[in-house]
């Protein structure tokens, strides 16, 4: 067994002994600031609360200094010497006479907000130091629960929250600075082809009705199963990241923003077959099998080269929390930008590390509220994927409603769009007529040209159907939808080389 050598070993000790960070001093003037002019307390109201402070004391104090002030009482040393008299509170510090020193320890109000921060900066890397030491206990396995990917989840959302609580970020906007936000955005849909202020979805209709996708906004996109659904997410993805480049393109510098993919049920490699196959028109079924000639995998690579320059990323992470994705949201952001993100889907997710919840609704619950904090924290459209309950099978009409979302209440509640996609071809498919069930052949023959006679109007067809829209209109968008590879469009496009 190794031997720690003594000048290690003193190391080690003077780094357990090292005294938390606070700033005693800062504290002392900013309480002075306040108790000489109570107007201070406008410069650090925003970010500084009693916890803040290193001493407990000076917490005590400082939160008695708040409640008269918000209470709109007067708050100087007289006041609070009447308070804090028979209290004890102030017995460790020498007494109600300490009021007395902290007013000489002032330097003067108009550095009140200086202090505040250095006060709240002290408190900030005491945090990290707690969250620090818990990192290290769990990793020597202090709870066992934990496995190291969980860990790291939990160290990340520790220090999110810290980031995002720390109390510097937010407060009023003012109405002049919202109306020039609005003008803005007006503006652009004005200048932009077809009227879209948001990112653009790639599908001319569905444009025109959203406007494009906004930030902050949560979509939620459901479909049954085998209706498409993460065919049409992909291609509003793929159509996004397209957007991005030519925009890079015209203005000759590097996309602005990127797209984020992460696909919970498909692997990377998937997806990417599905995207290739889109564009290439070449079957993904047959790229599987290899049965391709020559020419189709030529075309096949050629697009491959034309479409990895595209600003998209994929994390087909299985299972992946709440809190791993806002991190790797925020990484993202950090390092490439952000201009999306789209869920493969939400009932894949688990909810924040650290959160246990009741049952499956409050669950679902968590997670969509968490993915729409993300969509306001990152100002970015997230677009989530979501299961349909089986009782719209039961339905003669099997167009989806609100009603058929798994967890209806609160995804319906947190998502700003809710959009359906539906097929009627795929249920017209089971419905073929048998022989054997008419009593003459007449009687089945009519039947089956009324069924392919319905077969031909809903070929190649799929319904969008927007349910709910906060921000504009419901209804009902038509698109072109080729199964063979898995593609959806406009549905008055031109299509070429079909196959």
């Amino acid at each position: 067994m190794n031997q720690i050598e003594p000048a290690s070993r003193d190391s080690l000790l003077g780094l357990s002994q090292r005294l938390p960070p606070s700033n005693l001093a800062a504290e002392q003037a900013l309480l002075g600031a306040l108790l000489a002019n109570n107007k201070a307390y406008e410069r650090v109201a925003e970010f500084l609360a009693p916890e803040h402070f290193a001493d407990p004391v000076h917490g005590r104090i400082y939160a008695a200094v708040v409640r008269r002030i918000e209470a709109g009482q007067l708050a100087d040393a007289v006041m609070l010497k009447a308070e804090f008299e028979h209290s004890g509170v102030l017995d460790e510090v020498g007494g109600t006479a300490y009021l007395a020193q902290l007013l000489t320890a002032m330097v003067g109000i108009i550095n009140a907000g200086d202090y505040g921060r250095a006060v709240h900066d002290a408190w900030i890397r005491r945090q990290l130091i707690d969250i620090g030491e818990v990192v290290v206990n769990n990793a020597f396995g202090v709870n066992a629960e934990l496995d190291g990917t969980s860990q790291i989840e939990a160290a990340e959302e520790s220090l999110f929250r810290l980031a995002t609580e720390k109390g510097q970020d937010g407060g009023f906007v003012s109405f002049e600075r919202a109306l020039t936000d609005a003008i803005g955005i007006a503006e652009k849909a004005f200048h932009r082809t077809g009227a879209v202020s948001g990112l653009t979805t790639g599908l001319r209709d569905l444009d025109k009705k959203t406007g494009g996708l906004h930030p902050s906004d949560l979509l939620i996109l459901a479909g049954r199963p085998a209706m498409g659904k993460t065919a049409l997410a992909t291609k509003i993805a793929f159509g996004a990241a397209r957007w991005l480049m030519q925009e890079a393109r015209e203005t000759g510098v590097t996309p602005r923003g990127s797209v984020a993919i992460f696909s919970l049920e498909m692997s990377a490699e998937q997806l990417a077959t599905r995207l290739l196959s889109e564009e290439s028109r070449v079957s993904g079924e047959r790229i599987r099998r290899g049965e391709i000639g020559q020419k189709e995998f030529d075309r096949f690579v050629q697009v491959s080269r034309e479409l990895q320059t595209l600003p998209l990323h994929i994390d087909d992470t299985p299972a992946i929390s709440l809190s791993a994705m806002r991190t790797r949201c925020r990484r993202l952001a950090r390092t490439k930008g952000l201009s999306l993100v789209v869920v493969d889907y939400l009932q894949l997710m688990r909810p924040a590390v650290g959160t246990k919840p009741d049952n499956r609704v409050l669950e679902i619950s968590m997670i969509t509220q968490g993915l729409k904090a993300l969509a306001k924290e990152l100002e970015v459209p997230v677009l989530a994927l979501s299961q349909l309950s089986r009782q719209v099978e039961s339905r003669e009409d099997k167009r989806p409603q609100l009603s058929d979302l798994r967890e209806s209440g609160s995804i319906e509640q947190d998502a700003d769009a809710v959009m359906f996609v539906y097929r009627d071809e795929y249920y017209l498919q089971q419905r073929m007529p048998k022989e054997v069930t008419f009593d003459s052949n007449d009687k089945f023959q009519v039947a089956m040209e009324a069924w392919q006679h319905k077969m031909e109007l809903a070929h190649n067809k799929a319904e969008l159907l927007l349910e709910k829209q906060r921000h504009g209109p419901t209804g009902k968008v038509d698109l072109f939808f080729e199964g063979e590879f898995t593609r959806f469009a406009d549905l008055d496009t031109v299509h070429e080389g079909r196959g």
